[in-house]
Formats: C-alpha cells, structure tokens, sequence
C-alpha cells in the first residue's frame, strides 16, 4: 500500500530536526501507520542504528519497510518500556508520537471511524480490543456519557446529548452510524458536520483510552530516553496538548500547588525545547488539510 494513499506523514522536516538524529542512536515510533515519519528517520540512521515502531492497528504492519533495522511492536505505545526491555532495549535516543488518527482508519468505512460512510459503530485502533463505540453507547450511563462529549468532545450541549440518548437507545438501533445520526438528529446544533464531528472524536477518544494511553507514555519518558534524549509529540486537541504541555514542564499531570510554607515543587526530568508548539506552514496545510490541528512539543531528557 502506498504511503501517501495511507496517511501523509505532519510535521515531517521539523519532527526530524527537532530529534537530533544520531546515526548510531536507537529511535522509537510509537504511531507507525503509514510508516512516512519511520522511512525518514531510517534514512538518516546509519547501519548501526535501530528504529522500534509500535502501531496497534495491524492495517499498519503492511506498510513495514523490508529493512533489518527496524523492529515492528503490534502494540499500543503505552507498553513502550516493557516492549524495549522484552527486546533487550534499555535506553533510546528519542521518541516520536503522532497522535493524529490515520488516513487510512477515516477512509475505511468499515472501521466506523467516519461520519461520511454507514458502517458499524466500531471505532477501535486495535481490533482485539472488546469494546467498541456502539457497546459504549449502549452501556454508559447518562452522567458517563455527559462527561466524555463535554470533556473529549467539547460538544454545546453534552447533557442533552446523553440524556437523549439513554432516552431514546432502549427503543432505536445505535449500532451503525446512520442509526446514531437518525437517533441524535434532534439535539444536533449549529453546523452538523462539525457537531458530528466532535461526538465522534469525544467516542474515539474513550473507546481507545487515548488519553490514559498518552499519559502512560508520557510518565515512561524520562526512563527510557538518554541524557539528552529526545521526545517529539503531535497531538491534533487541545486536551491532549495540554497534557503533552504540562507533563514536559513539571514531570506531572498534577495542577502546581502554592503551597507558602511547603517547597514541594515537582522537579521534570525533561527540558523543553519548544516554548510555543511548532505548527505546519500554510504551504503543508494546503497540502494537507489533516495537518491543520497539528502541534508539535519537543522536549529533552537532561
């Protein structure tokens, strides 16, 4: 399968400066897919140096370059350290994270990732999962539900939302997306395709456990980079740069306290490289309307 038919790799130059590739170095890509950010960094290894790239979804494996360099893990980057130490990898040189969802998984209508098909609800990265988006709607309560369209999904009118929805799922099939559309039609504001849009990613978001799984590669960082090791990470929402944003600054996700007679401040292991994030130029947003959302965070292991 074509890269470019797959997913056209964000940020490629500036991901590849900010990483400082070393030769020699060991580098990991945690989101494969389509393997465009993989074929760069391999193009500046030498052949002393390792890429390990993780991808869930095994849609992704087909795309795996036919090069002794590279170990292929078909798991989420969450278990990152146990997976290098399995291979006998106890430090890496960097790290790469594209947190956007592929091409490839919105453009098959079967994955149910895509507003403008009919397909089951399904939503899952990684197929051996249990749950999926239509199992979510049916099972989560009102309060659950409310919670994950406000928080994931930013949606107006979250409780209305879910309150329709248990409302209306003991008596309408929720199992394909038009079923969902018909059933949700009512609440819909404002522009529908965006409206639609914010559901489905606030559903993708917790059908993957996206944010439980970035968190635990966050907290996995400072272990496995070298001195002066680096992490890049492109996330494509504001509640996932904010995570990236404040872990890179103090090594937690805990809000910094001000606490006058205690000095209990976090210290980060990592320096961050990227006061602001990097975002495409208008030239690759042209080029790539999926890159528009795009940011990019940098950070050194000191």
């Amino acid at each position: 399968m074509q890269e470019e038919a797959y997913h056209i790799p964000v940020l490629l130059a500036e991901c590849l400066e900010a990483l400082q590739i070393d030769p020699a170095g060991t580098y990991v890509d945690c989101t494969f897919g389509g393997g465009g950010h993989s074929r760069a960094i391999l193009d500046k290894l030498g052949p002393d140096g390792r890429l390990v790239a993780f991808d869930q979804d095994a849609d992704a494996a087909q795309n795996l370059p036919d090069d002794p360099r590279v170990l292929f893990v078909p798991h989420n980057f969450r278990h990152l350290q146990r997976f290098l130490r399995l291979h006998k990898i106890n430090s890496v040189n960097g790290v790469l994270a594209d947190l956007g969802v592929s091409s490839h998984q919105f453009d098959e209508a079967e994955r149910g990732f895509s507003i403008r098909f009919d397909a089951d609800l399904d939503m899952r990265m990684d197929a051996r999962s249990e749950r999926t988006a239509a199992q979510l709607l049916q099972t989560y309560s009102e309060q659950q539900l409310h919670k994950l369209f406000e928080q994931y999904g930013e949606v107006t009118n979250a409780r209305t939302l879910a309150k329709t929805i248990v409302t209306l799922r003991a008596t309408m099939p929720m199992q394909t997306i038009q079923q969902f559309k018909a059933a949700i039609q009512g609440v819909v504001k404002g522009n529908p395709n965006k409206y639609l849009a914010q559901v489905f990613q606030a559903l993708r978001i917790e059908v993957n456990d996206e944010m439980g799984a970035l968190k635990q590669l966050l907290e996995q960082l400072p272990e496995v980079l070298v001195q002066g090791g680096r992490a890049a990470i492109i996330t494509f929402h504001s509640l996932e740069d904010r995570l990236v944003k404040q872990f890179f600054k103090q090594g937690s996700f805990e809000p910094e306290e001000d606490h006058p007679f205690e000095n209990k401040k976090q210290v980060s292991l990592l320096k961050v490289i990227t006061k602001k994030p990097i975002v495409p130029t208008m030239e690759e947003q042209k080029r790539n309307s999926r890159s528009r959302s795009a940011k990019l965070r940098v950070a050194e292991r000191i």
